[in-house]
């Protein structure tokens, strides 16, 4: 049913890196999820109402607050496809976060009046009386929502939305909400816990499965807007493709800026021959950078760094220093190495990189990095820059 919903409405589905393909699929999404969710409210309000059910009745409600959910994520997606201005020179990619934080609050204030309203149900009990009508409505319901989980879930990561994929994973949460709530229609369509405020107590589980949803989407969402490290398949394909230039012998302070779905900014130092000549070292550079926007939709910024190769004695040095540093820690390590010779000691200048999750401070690092080259060659002097890795 997806794929013929794709095929029918969306033209160049497979051009997915285009503002406007994805801009159809929120859209086709979006709309889908407005008219399949005012349905449902409508349905389920009907017979909650019939019924007497609190938790029939906010089943319904959380619908409808899908729906608006989908217009904040239709109006997000359309403002995230503006073009880049004088005040957003990098676009409004974000605002696709935005939106999806958006919903995620609708999502955590649905649950905190359902977990109230079946409190209140539980203080002040009142009888329910549901029919055969309930159960089918409750049962076609969970079948619509677990195939809108499936279908957000297939154009979010298609499109790699994070609005989406809160959407997907507020309708599995649904789907739990109603199987709940359908196990409180039978409990008292049956008369079984006849003593117990089964629906109110059904209420506020189900209010705990859409509170737990919404905060991790949340949680994921704020991350996206803070700036999270970019995926690790994504780094090994960049350093994939630097390796098909020779010129380049390694890479390092690799940083990936995200400024929402397809707007990335990467930058990194790229380390050449010290001896390379430096107009062409410089074409190379400029070379990598047109390819990486065409290969990963991406601006690249690259800076050149000249590294000592062929000089043995530099190159044992370097290599010392390296060990001293995973002497200290075996998760160290370091870049920028350069080597200078004085009447009277050596000194060692380059950068040491210490996880984020080390036992050592950088200040701590850098003293025990110092003072164990210290330590094996006395007169040699190191100069060091501590940092931490941005991927």
């Amino acid at each position: 049913m997806t794929d013929l919903l794709i095929k029918i409405f969306i033209k160049d589905n497979n051009d997915v890196s285009s503002p406007d393909t994805r801009s159809a699929y929120a859209t086709l999404a979006s709309l889908t999820g407005i008219a399949m969710n005012i349905i449902l409210f409508a349905g389920k309000l009907f017979v909650g109402i019939l019924s007497g059910s609190v938790a029939i009745i906010a089943d319904a409600f959380n619908n409808i607050s899908d729906a608006g959910a989908s217009v904040v994520t239709l109006i997000g997606f359309r403002l995230s496809n503006k073009p880049v201005d004088s005040d957003h020179p990098l676009g409004h990619g974000r605002m696709e976060y935005i939106s999806g934080f958006i919903v995620d609050m609708l999502i955590i204030l649905v649950g905190f009046e359902l977990f109230t309203s079946s409190v209140d149900k539980i203080i002040h009990p009142s009888q329910t009386n549901v029919s055969m009508v309930t159960f089918v409505l409750l049962v076609i319901a969970i079948f619509v929502k677990l195939w809108l989980y499936l279908f957000y879930g297939k154009i979010a990561r298609t499109i790699s939305s994070a609005a989406l994929m809160a959407s997907s994973k507020d309708s599995i949460s649904d789907c739990i909400a109603t199987v709940l709530v359908v196990f409180s229609s039978v409990c008292t369509y049956f008369g079984l816990f006849s003593t117990i405020p089964i629906d109110g107590i059904v209420g506020i589980i189900v209010a705990v499965f859409i509170l737990y949803t919404g905060i991790n989407a949340a949680k994921e969402t704020i991350d996206l807007l803070l700036g999270t490290p970019p995926d690790k398949e994504f780094i090994r394909e960049i350093a994939s493709f630097i390796k098909e230039f020779p010129e380049i012998v390694g890479i390092h302070d690799l940083m990936v800026h995200d400024y929402g779905p397809g707007r990335k900014i990467i930058s990194f130092h790229a380390e050449v021959p010290s001896d390379s000549d430096i107009n062409h070292a410089h074409e190379v550079i400029d070379r990598v950078e047109i390819l990486m926007g065409e290969k990963f939709g991406c601006i690249a910024t690259i800076h050149l760094d000249p590294i000592v190769v062929n000089d043995e004695e530099v190159t044992k040095m370097y290599k010392f220093t390296k060990a001293a540093a995973k002497a200290v820690d075996e998760n160290f390590n370091i870049h920028d190495f350069r080597m200078t010779k004085g009447d009277t000691h050596i000194n060692v200048i380059f950068d040491l990189v210490v996880p984020t999750d080390s036992k050592y401070s950088i200040d701590e690092a850098v003293k025990a990095v110092s003072a164990k080259i210290t330590e094996e060659i006395p007169d040699c002097s190191a100069v060091i820059r501590g940092e931490h890795p941005y991927v």
